[in-house]
């Protein structure tokens, strides 16, 4: 019977396992169109901006662009940069600097709240001037991805993250086994248990047999 029941069981608990999935933890780059956030196309340090362009950066956890978590601010060029007048020769750019949720930051690291800044930059300047501007200390990598928006994070550049398929934004704050271990690992011990449940009871029944 245990057998059987071991037979039953395996097939529910492996269907039970997540699915692994990879994702990057990164600044992304977000442009204002209208109402809504559309993925920028171009990197900061080649974009340029006009004079009145609302600009955003999301901190997270995500596998691509299609999958990246948007800024969560609706704010408008005139609210952001309301106090801070035009110049000749010089832009305002409206920044939205979003650093995420406590789920998406690195071990030991808790994210800033979000914020608005405009920058007063020269006519010329790239978004990575303008937020440069107002929101140091940037960091950057080897290969010129922007790894860190006003000091955070501390450490860590688009890391790869394994996270269970469909739960990225959790991925972190996610349940661990009383041990310490993967969420996974209790799941194959209960595997483990089943198949030595029923290897036990076929071992029992064929020791009947012979008696």
């Amino acid at each position: 019977m245990a057998a059987a029941l071991a037979a039953v069981l395996l097939p529910v608990l492996l269907a039970a396992a997540p699915a692994r999935a990879a994702g990057y933890r990164y600044w992304s780059f977000w442009e204002r169109d209208g109402d809504r956030w559309t993925y920028a196309t171009q990197g900061p340090a080649t974009a340029r901006p006009g004079d009145g362009s609302v600009q955003g950066f999301r901190f997270s956890v995500s596998a691509d662009s299609a999958d990246a978590a948007r800024p969560r601010s609706g704010a408008s060029f005139g609210t952001v940069c309301a106090g801070v007048p035009g110049r000749d020769g010089a832009k305002r750019v409206a920044l939205v600097l979003d650093f995420g949720t406590a789920a998406d930051a690195p071990a030991g690291e808790t994210p800033p709240a979000r914020r608005t800044a405009c920058a007063r930059v020269p006519a010329d300047a790239t978004t990575a001037e303008a937020l440069a501007a107002v929101a140091k200390p940037l960091r950057y990598g080897s290969d010129a991805l922007l790894c860190a928006i006003a000091g955070y994070p501390q450490r860590g550049c688009g890391e790869q993250v394994s996270t269970a398929a469909g739960d990225r934004r959790e991925h972190a704050s996610a349940p661990r086994d009383d041990d310490g271990g993967d969420p996974s690992v209790g799941l194959l011990a209960g595997v483990a248990a089943v198949l030595a449940l029923g290897g036990a009871a076929l071992w029992q029944t064929r020791r009947r047999g012979r008696g």
